[in-house]
């Protein structure tokens, strides 16, 4: 329970980030055409705030099936890499536990977790991300509630836009303790601004790509010296 609660504790900080952002999708979700069971069993199956907003954006547009589907899932594809990167971590659980932790793992999960692990190889793994994947399950599925329910009462100058950047910032910088990951975030930036304006969101994966290979680049260039 110790390390359950220590996953909790880790994550709670970023909470106040997530809270605007349920809070934007729920509002927008509504005010888009979905109802309120559609909203919220959106939350409760996709559970990816980015992608819930884009999805319901591109169902207000008009897109076509196929291109809603390629932008949530050109979106997630993160998730891939982050699966990749956390999973030598459960390799020796049972099934069901890795489907669980697939499930729950989100941006802010995944970072408080590996930062943890890469510190301290005593704490209980699945504990303590299901402390932190479980918060921030429930931050988010309460969030967007709210957003349901009470979002068209909010007053209508109150910009909730701006938690979205925070977040994310707010889980870059403990990964800025080394040379290599600066650089990375720097050329992932300068990248993502040179190809901001292509279709469906290219300049993500560009500026993604762009940033795992020079930092494998630069990290082994360091080893080499």
């Amino acid at each position: 329970m110790k390390d359950f609660l220590k996953g909790v504790k880790e994550v709670s900080p970023i909470i106040s980030g997530v809270v605007p952002f349920g809070l934007i999708y729920g509002v927008s979700a509504i005010n888009y055409g979905l109802n309120e069971i559609q909203t919220i069993s959106m939350s409760y199956i996709i559970f990816a705030g980015a992608s819930q907003i884009a999805l319901v954006n591109q169902m207000f547009i008009d897109s076509s099936i196929f291109v809603s589907v390629a932008t949530v899932f050109m979106i997630n594809l993160r998730m891939a890499m982050y699966s990749a990167s956390i999973s030598p971590y459960f390799k020796d659980n049972n099934i069901f536990t890795k489907i669980i932790v697939s499930y729950l793992l989100t941006d802010q999960a995944y970072a408080v977790s590996i930062a943890k692990f890469n510190e301290d190889e005593n704490i209980n793994k699945v504990k303590f991300f299901l402390g932190a994947g479980i918060t921030m399950w429930i931050s988010w599925q309460i969030s967007t509630v709210i957003g349901v329910f009470l979002g068209k009462t909010l007053p209508k100058g109150l910009s909730l836009e701006f938690a979205i950047p925070l977040t994310f910032l707010a889980l870059l910088r403990p990964f800025l303790n080394k040379k290599y990951f600066v650089v990375t975030a720097i050329i992932s930036g300068f990248t993502m601004i040179i190809f901001r304006n292509l279709p469906y969101n290219f300049g993500f994966f560009i500026a993604v790509f762009a940033g795992i290979f020079s930092g494998l680049f630069f990290k082994r260039l360091k080893n080499a010296v």
